[in-house]
């Protein structure tokens, strides 16, 4: 007679052992969103508070962009200041910019994800309407600077509201189209940052803080989609195979993005100051590196669905009993 379990001691299966889930990937989406919001707010912060009330700060602003502000003199002298102003005007448009909302609602309604083309939309007003109350409430110390004045510019109205655009298109649209759409995406709002700059309506670091709010905005955005109660897409776990691919991708787009400001924008290395060049440089990596980090961390997650009353929901417990042999 033997006395003891029936069952093995050991591995219960025959098969491989599988690894334990690692400790990022059991934090939530919302909880990284926030956290990455957090940083974004923080950057801000510092960025407003280091150029400008400080005066390396302005020093710097003024060495890479001098006299980058709106009024008379103040524009770069460059050929590019027509082509700049267009860009702005063409952007400034209130009728594109309902049509590129119309369009994100649009994907929404096609993609039965109409929250979150309604938030996207919201992101992008509430975008503007934030970065017009931070240049009206934020002061600008004269700390005695040659070519800076205490009219404060800090952040781009114009940037924030092209961040925000492009990525209230990064919540309708499905995790492998945002990639197809980051770069030539982070391309336009670096044409659109460094026209504010040649044509003298903001300097860098209005430039900075506007991509700054918007990637902010965003992740607050994502976050509370996160939350949102519905059917959605799974969140794929940021393993190290996917994240140096995205590394990788975004190296090469920056590349590619920076040849196309030297190369194939005619006259620029040749027509603008060297500050200002690097000024534009700077603004198109610091451009292309936050879009592709916030698209990454949401690289595949689909945003929640509102559930139609005849869409099948989780199967409900059977009210059925079976008998027990």
């Amino acid at each position: 007679m033997t006395i003891g379990s029936l069952y093995s001691v050991g591995r219960s299966t025959s098969g491989p052992a599988r690894p334990l889930p690692s400790a990022r990937a059991t934090v939530p989406l919302g909880l990284r969103l926030l956290a990455a919001a957090l940083c974004g707010l923080l950057a801000l912060t510092l960025t407003a508070a280091v150029f400008v009330r400080t005066y390396a700060g302005q020093w710097l602003d003024g060495v890479l962009l001098p006299r980058a502000e709106r009024g008379g003199g103040y524009e770069q002298q460059t050929v590019l200041v027509g082509p700049a102003k267009t860009v702005l005007a063409t952007f400034g448009s209130p009728t594109l910019i309902a049509s590129l909302l119309g369009v994100v609602l649009l994907v929404g309604v096609l993609r039965r994800r109409v929250v979150a083309g309604v938030v996207g939309v919201g992101m992008v007003v509430c975008a503007v309407l934030v970065a017009g109350a931070v240049k009206g409430a934020l002061p600008r110390p004269d700390l005695q600077i040659d070519s800076s004045t205490t009219h404060n510019s800090f952040p781009s109205g114009h940037v924030a509201a092209a961040t925000a655009v492009l990525l209230a298109f990064m919540l309708v649209l499905p995790g492998w189209a945002r990639r197809w759409l980051a770069v030539p995406g982070a391309a336009g709002v670096s044409v659109i940052a460094a026209a504010t700059m040649i044509a003298g309506w903001h300097r860098f670091s209005d430039v900075l803080g506007g991509v700054l709010l918007g990637v902010t905005l965003f992740c607050l955005a994502a976050a509370a989609l996160a939350a949102w109660p519905g059917d959605r897409g799974a969140a794929g776990g940021a393993d190290s195979g996917n994240l140096w691919r995205g590394l990788a991708e975004a190296g090469v787009g920056l590349v590619a993005l920076v040849w196309a400001l030297m190369v194939i924008v005619p006259g620029l290395a040749a027509s603008v100051q060297r500050g200002v060049l690097v000024a534009i440089v700077a603004a198109a990596a610091s451009t292309m590196f936050l879009v592709g980090a916030v698209v990454f961390l949401v690289r595949s997650t689909d945003f929640p669905t509102s559930r139609s009353p005849r869409s099948p929901g989780r199967p409900q417990p059977s009210t059925e009993t079976r008998k027990i042999s």
